[in-house]
C-alpha cells in the first residue's frame, strides 16, 4: 500500500515538473504500474466532469474568439484606471470576478500586465497588486456555477445525500472568498519596499536599456476597437449564465422548471444487496441493480427525476457557444487557437489522468484509509481541509481535488456541511510556484519585484495564498454551519 502511494505521488510529482499535459499524461504510467504490476483494479475516469469543462470551455473559448472577452478586459481595465491608488484591491476583484464569470483562471492573462503598468506608473510597487490578484484569478474557480470544481461537488454530494445545487455552494464560496481577498490585499497592501526606496529597482533605473524596458511600454486594451457582434457575444454568454443560475434558484426553493424522467433507483430502507438465482447464486447490490436499470419489489424503484444540473450546463454552455458562431461571427478556428480553449482542454487532460489514478488507489484500499482517518476526522472534522490543501500542493487542479478526494471524505463519515465549508482549501497549488498564472504574473512585472525567491517557497504568492486560503475556508466553515 505505501511503495503504491509513492508511486502515486511520484507521478505526481514528474507531472507537476514537466507541467501542461504532462501532468495528466505521466499520471497514466502511474496507473499502468498499478493495474498491470500490482494488479488493482481501475477506478472510473471522471467523465461527467470532464464533459462539463469541454462544453464551458468551448464556450469560453468562442467568446474570446468573437472578442467578447476583450471587452470584458476593457471595462476592467478602465475601472482600474479610473482608481489607480486602490490597485491593490482593485486588481483582485476584478480577476476573481472574470474568473467567476468565464469559469476558468486563465482569462486574466490579458488583465495581468494591465495591473502592472497601473502599478507602475502609480509608483506602487507592483508585487503588492500582482501578488493577490493572481492568487483571486485561481479563487474563484470554486466560486463559478459553471466551473469543474463545484459542478463535481454538487454531483458527488448529491449522490452522497447531501443535496446541493451550484447556486448555493457559490452563495457560501463567493462571501468566504471575498473575506479572504480582502483579507489578503489588507496584508499586501504596504508589502516591501515603495519603489523609489528600493535599492535594487533605483540600480536597475540607472541603466538606460532597463529604463527603457520598464517605462517605455504601456499595456492597454483601451485602445482596441469592440465590435457590436463582440458584445452581442457577451449578452449570449451572460444569458447563459442567467439560465443556469434560474434552475439552480428554482431547484433551490422547491420548484423544478427542468424536464423530468423515470429513474430506476435503490429502495430507501431497502436491502443492500441481493441473491439472484439464475445459472447459479448470484448476489448484486441494489446498486448494481438500479444501474442495469432491473426493478426488484423492495429492492429498486422507478421514481421522476428532473434532469441533473451536470447535463443542463453542458446543453446551456454548447448551445451558447454555437449561437455565438451564427450570431456574433466566432471564428471556430480562433478559438481553438485560443489560451482559453487550450488551457481548458490541458486541464481536461489532467483531471482524466490525475482523478482516474487517484479514485484507483483510493477505491482499492478505501477500507485501510477509512481505519486509519476514521478517529481523526470524528475528532476534528475540519481537519479534512488539510488533507485537501496537501494533495491541491501536488494536483494544480481544483476540480481534480474534489474529483478525487471527496468520495473518500464521505465514505469517511464526513457531513456534506462540513465539506462544503471546506471547500476553499481545495487551492493548495500557489505553495510551489508553476503554474501558468503565476509564472506569466512574474514575467509580466518589468521591475522584477514580483518574484519566485532563490529558495523556491519564498516567492511572492506565498502571503496572499495563505492569508486568503486560511480566511476563505474559516469563513465558508461558519457560514454553511449557519445556512445549512
Amino acid at each position: 500500500m505505501i511503495i503504491q502511494l509513492c508511486i502515486v505521488l511520484l507521478a505526481l510529482y514528474v507531472g507537476s515538473r514537466y507541467g501542461s499535459l504532462a501532468l495528466g499524461a505521466i499520471s497514466g504510467i502511474g496507473l499502468a504500474l498499478l493495474v498491470f504490476g500490482f494488479g488493482l483494479k481501475p477506478g472510473s475516469p471522471p467523465t461527467d466532469v470532464i464533459y462539463i469543462i469541454i462544453a464551458a470551455v468551448t464556450c469560453a473559448g468562442m467568446l474570446q474568439a468573437s472578442g467578447g472577452m476583450d471587452w470584458m478586459i476593457q471595462i476592467a481595465e478602465k475601472m482600474l484606471r479610473k482608481h489607480p491608488d486602490r490597485i491593490t484591491f482593485l486588481a483582485p476583484l476584478t480577476t476573481f470576478f472574470l474568473t467567476v464569470l468565464v469559469g476558468t483562471g486563465h482569462v486574466v492573462y490579458t488583465l495581468m500586465p494591465i495591473i502592472c503598468d497601473i502599478a507602475l506608473k502609480k509608483g506602487i510597487r507592483p508585487e503588492r497588486p500582482c501578488g493577490v490578484a493572481s492568487i483571486a484569478s485561481q479563487v474563484g474557480i470554486t466560486c463559478s456555477p459553471i466551473a469543474a470544481a463545484v459542478v463535481a461537488f454538487a454531483a458527488i454530494s448529491g449522490s452522497n445525500g447531501f443535496h446541493v445545487n451550484n447556486l448555493q455552494i457559490i452563495m457560501i464560496t463567493i462571501p468566504a472568498c471575498l473575506c479572504g481577498l480582502m483579507a489578503a490585499a489588507a496584508c499586501s497592501y504596504k508589502r516591501g519596499l515603495d519603489l523609489d526606496k528600493d535599492p535594487q529597482f533605483q540600480a536597475r533605473l540607472k541603466d538606460p536599456e532597463q529604463y527603457k524596458y520598464i517605462y517605455g511600454n504601456s499595456a492597454t486594451t483601451l485602445d482596441k476597437v469592440i465590435s457590436p457582434s463582440a458584445k452581442r457575444a457577451v449578452y449570449v454568454f451572460l444569458a447563459a449564465l442567467g439560465v443556469i443560475v434560474l434552475f439552480s434558484l428554482v431547484q433551490m426553493f422547491g420548484g423544478n422548471l427542468l424536464p423530468s424522467y423515470d429513474t430506476i433507483q435503490a429502495v430507501k430502507g431497502g436491502p443492500a444487496e441481493i441473491t439472484i438465482a439464475a445459472g447459479g447464486n448470484v448476489t448484486q447490490t441494489a446498486k448494481q441493480l438500479a444501474t442495469a436499470g432491473v426493478v426488484v419489489e423492495g429492492v429498486t424503484e422507478v421514481v421522476k427525476k428532473p434532469l441533473a444540473m451536470n447535463l443542463v450546463i453542458q446543453i446551456v454552455m454548447i448551445s451558447a457557444a454555437a449561437l455565438m458562431i451564427i450570431f456574433c461571427k466566432a471564428q471556430p478556428k480562433k478559438a481553438v487557437a485560443g489560451a482559453v480553449w487550450q488551457s481548458g482542454m490541458v486541464a481536461v487532460v489532467a483531471i482524466y489522468g490525475i482523478a482516474w489514478l487517484a479514485d484507483t488507489y483510493f477505491g482499492n484500499y478505501m477500507k485501510e484509509m477509512q481505519m486509519m482517518l476514521v478517529d481523526i476526522v470524528k475528532e476534528y472534522p475540519w481537519s479534512i481541509a488539510l488533507v485537501f490543501f496537501f494533495v491541491s500542493v501536488l494536483i494544480n487542479s481544483q476540480g481534480a481535488v474534489v474529483v478525487a478526494m471527496l468520495p473518500l471524505a464521505y465514505s469517511l463519515g464526513i457531513s456534506g456541511v462540513v465539506l462544503l465549508g471546506v471547500l476553499p482549501s481545495v487551492y493548495g497549488y500557489f505553495f510551489i510556484p508553476n503554474y501558468p498564472s503565476d509564472i506569466a504574473t512574474v514575467n509580466f512585472d518589468r521591475t522584477g519585484t514580483t518574484v519566485i525567491g532563490k529558495y523556491l517557497l519564498n516567492h511572492s504568492f506565498m502571503m496572499p495564498g495563505l492569508v486568503c486560503v486560511t480566511v476563505s475556508t474559516i469563513v465558508s466553515y461558519i457560514l454553511a454551519h449557519i445556512i445549512f
